[in-house]
């Protein structure tokens, strides 16, 4: 018997919700990695709302969003800074013992640098761990318990079959995400930056509506995310070396404000540029291999 969409999408719903409680208590126990795993669950489950929004009645998907992003936010907050300390100690860890540099000079960078991005993380998963006992997530984990089986689907679309839906889905997201790689011939250098991280964010969402499709139509699903998912990892890792370079400079304005030695911060901000060189020199590859090139 073919399915519909609505036994699809109930299926990856039900997915999507296991893997979010599941890491809920690896959170509470500051496991390693388990924001990181909770915040993607969390982007999954948005990602389908969005992507498959005609199969949901429009009132309720709208404020599952709304808690989702919330979540997500918050979530957002501690891992980010995760991800800048790890960096900044990797970078630090190559270019530190490289240099000229004192010991106490690179003490006091890697203070300003992993030290206190390591406490901007300690303070935000405090916050994520006040979320969790709000009563707002509360009321967002019973919604999601519900929604694991019984979402609120309109019932017409519900009966399509899913074969078809899902196709259509997939080939609106693709689409979307090769109008804005079209659009890089008419913006300035200056708006690429965000053209890309726009290419990017689409890039994840279509990887995330071809994993929900993947038990539905297959291989073709299956390549289409991939293709989606190398093209999303090429500008993720562009927009990390950016957006670290910048906070970079931030700091070591700082740094020097403060009457420190500065030099460190330009190799380690030379080095992120470098980065995010070599990321971009990918990114004409992964975009011609979405479009099957």
């Amino acid at each position: 018997m073919t399915a519909t969409a609505g036994e699809a999408i109930v299926a990856a719903l039900s997915d999507n919700v296991d893997r979010l409680l599941a890491a809920e208590p690896e959170v509470r126990d500051d496991a390693p990695d388990s924001v990181h795993q909770m915040r993607v669950a969390t982007r999954r489950l948005r990602s389908v709302l969005r992507s498959y929004r005609g199969l949901f009645e429009r009132t309720p998907a709208r404020a599952m969003g709304e808690e989702l992003k919330w979540l997500a936010g918050v979530l957002g907050v501690a891992r980010d800074a995760e991800v800048r300390a790890e960096r900044f100690e990797t970078l630090l860890t190559k270019h530190g013992q490289q240099s000229d540099h004192s010991a106490a000079d690179i003490e006091l960078v890697t203070a300003r640098l992993v030290t206190a991005e390591n406490n901007r993380y300690a303070a935000a998963h405090a916050d994520v761990l006040q979320a969790l006992d709000s009563e707002r997530y509360h009321e967002l984990r019973d919604e999601l318990t519900k929604w694991r089986t019984e979402p609120p689907l309109r019932s017409a679309r519900g009966q399509v079959p899913a074969s078809d839906f899902f196709g259509v889905v997939l080939e609106r997201d693709r689409e979307r995400v090769q109008g804005l790689i079209q659009q890089e011939t008419t913006v300035t250098p200056a708006e690429r930056v965000e053209l890309l991280h726009d290419i990017r964010k689409s890039a994840k969402r279509l990887r995330y509506s071809c994993e929900a499709a993947e038990p539905v139509i297959g291989a073709d699903a299956s390549d289409l995310g991939s293709r989606a998912k190398r093209l999303q990892t090429v500008l993720g890792d562009h927009r990390d070396a950016v957006e670290s370079q910048h906070a970079i400079y931030g700091i070591s304005a700082d740094a020097g404000a403060a009457g420190e030695d500065t030099a460190l911060y330009r190799i380690l901000a030379g080095a992120e540029d470098t980065a995010a060189r070599q990321a971009l020199s990918r990114y004409p590859d992964a975009a011609a291999a979405l479009s099957g090139e």
